[in-house]
Formats: structure tokens, sequence, C-alpha cells
């Protein structure tokens, strides 16, 4: 009788969902890896080096996705691509659009994001461009102007704030990138990636428990350089949105110039550290310490969370989120909020921007 009493509160304990997306959220890694091997005939058929430019575009999450994949996509490929929210497309098309031929890449979660919709509808008609959609929701508005369309359907969401929908469409982004640059992985490292997603959420669940409820912390910056940058800004958005703690993101080496006057003991700093730039990033980790802040550090290895997941750089950039999504999760629940309802949010925001 205890038992079913314990599994009954945590049932009904506000915020159950968040956290049960959180943790199955690597099944829906797999279903997007499987995906883009599926339409790699598709996009075999496009001459990327036919392309005016290649965009990437989203609201919200689904925008510092686009900024992630854009720049994974132009370091695999050599193809110039540039992420733009949604609603520059629609507002100021002149100075992101140019005339020539292109390529869009209009993420988002729901499908029917109505910024999005308008801007691949747009580009559609106006430009002549193709469009890849990546959703979670495969009869959503959105595919209908897809040349290619990923609708990852297992990372659908029943909470407000994105999760397992945010990485297993970056999962799908950074696979495309891979595919389309040399030496491909392909299926390769679904195992070891979905093996090492598991692992991050199990053995370091205590620790974001930890940290969530240092009542001490009143602020937390995120760090991260290249397309961690963009990762940074993500999990900033999480912590705001779930528990509205003080959180801002930016670029590893550029918090030393400014921001890092507002480094106390209050302070919580998380480096998503690289390899490539390891020595400077860590070396700012240092700094901060040194000023009295808290840190932490997430990376493949030699930092307080590590992945040690053997996959390449360009894919393995997902890991970074499962236990940042369970820091603002616990942080929520710590300060009495709930993470599936933040305020002022909900799930799909529709805005008309008329015919």
């Amino acid at each position: 009788m205890l038992a079913r009493i314990e599994r009954t509160m945590i049932m009904t304990s506000p915020g159950f969902s968040t956290l049960q997306e959180i943790n199955a959220q690597t099944a829906a890694w797999s279903e997007a890896i499987e995906l883009v091997l599926a339409l790699a005939p598709h996009f075999g058929a496009i001459d990327m080096a036919s392309r005016g430019q290649v965009l990437f575009t989203g609201c919200g999450s689904t925008y510092y996705l686009a900024m992630s994949a854009a720049q994974i996509f132009q370091a695999r490929t050599g193809v110039v691509a540039r992420a733009c929210p949604a609603s520059e497309l629609l507002l100021n098309p002149a100075g992101v659009l140019s005339e020539q031929d292109g390529l869009l890449f209009a993420i988002s979660r729901s499908g029917s994001t109505s910024e999005t919709l308008r801007a691949a509808e747009e580009f559609k008609t106006k430009r002549q461009g193709k469009v890849v959609v990546i959703t979670n929701y495969a009869n959503s508005p959105l595919t209908s102007f897809g040349d290619i369309v990923l609708a990852i359907e297992s990372g659908q969401e029943q909470s407000v704030a994105q999760t397992q929908s945010f990485s297993s469409m970056h999962v799908a982004a950074a696979a495309i990138a891979d595919m389309l640059g040399p030496a491909p992985v392909g299926a390769g490292c679904k195992d070891l990636l979905v093996g090492a997603g598991n692992r991050l959420i199990r053995d370091y669940s205590v620790l974001s428990q930890r940290l969530a409820a240092d009542e001490q912390i009143s602020q937390v910056f995120f760090l991260g350089s290249g397309p961690r940058h963009s990762l940074a800004c993500e999990a900033s958005l999480k912590l705001k949105e779930m528990s509205q703690t003080v959180s801002e993101p930016f670029h590893f080496l550029e918090f030393r110039h400014g921001p890092i006057s507002m480094v106390d003991e209050k302070t919580l700093v998380v480096g998503l550290v690289s390899e490539n730039a390891y020595r400077h990033e860590t070396a700012v980790l240092k700094e901060v310490a040194a000023l009295g802040a808290q840190t932490l550090s997430v990376g493949e290895h030699d930092t307080d969370i590590e992945f040690r997941s053997g996959v390449a750089e360009h894919l393995r950039n997902v890991l970074y989120l499962p236990v940042l999504q369970l820091l603002a999760y616990h942080r929520a629940v710590m300060k009495g909020k709930n993470p599936d309802k933040p305020n002022n949010l909900t799930q799909f925001i529709e805005l008309s921007f008329g015919t």
C-alpha cells in the first residue's frame, strides 16, 4: 500500500510531465537519427553548391536550436549557413534574404508556430527555395511547406517548456550535417549517444538536485563557445521559464569583458566546455571561482559532468542538455513552481500576421 501511495504522489505532483520527458528523451534521439538516415536519398538530391544561402529559423527555443544547427552545418559542409528568428524573415526580409535560390530549415516543435509558418510559406512561394521542416508533429500545418519533412513524434511533450522536443530536433539537425559532410558517422553514433545520455541522466541527477536546492545561489550564468553558446542560451531559458531564476548566457571569453563584474558568492557559472578551446574556457571558470562563484563544468572529459561518450563533437552537443534541464526542473520544484506550466506561457503561441 505504501508503494502505491508513493507512486500516486509522484504521478500527481506538479512537474511530473517535465521530469518524465527529460528522463525519456533519448528514445526520441534514436528516432531522429533513424529518420535522417531514411531520408538520405532526398538530402543527397539537393545540390548544396547551387544554394544561394542556407538559413535556419525558429522561434524561442527553436531559434536557439537554429543558431546551433547553422554553425554545425557550416562547419561540416563548408556551405555558408546562418540562423535568423522567423519573425525577422517576416518583418525584415531585405536584411536577411538574398535574391538567389536558397534552402530554409524551418524548425518548430508544434509545426503550428505562426511566425515560422508564414516565414516558410513566403520563402517557398516568393523565393522558390526548398524547405526542410524539422518538427515533432507529422500532421502539422508547417509540414505542408516542406520538400523534406522530419517529424520526430516520440519527441512530443505535454509540458510547455521544451526538453525532449528540443533535444530530438537538435539531434536531427546534427545528423543531417553529419550526413552531408565528409566521412559521415551515420548510424554508428546512435547507441553511443543514447547510452551516454541515459548515463548522464542517471549519474548526475543527485548533483542537479543539490545545486538546485542551494538557496545561496541567486543568479546563474551559462557560458559556451561556437554551437555551444546557443545551447547555453537554451539552458538559461529553461532555468528562467521553469523556476524564474535570474539567468543569462554569454560567450565564454566575452564574459570577461564586462559581465564578470556581476560575479559574487551568490553566483553559479556553468561552462559548456569544448575540447578545442578547453584551456581557454576552463581558465575563465577558474577566474570566476577565484571571485567567489560556484562553477560547474560540462564536457566530454576532465569536467565536473563528463560525457565519456566517444561520439564525434559535432554529434554529441545534445549531451550538454539533460543535466541542465534537470537543474531547471529541480530548481522550479524547490521554489514551489510548476515546471509543466511556467508563468505567462502557453504551449503553442499563435499570433496573427494577417493574410
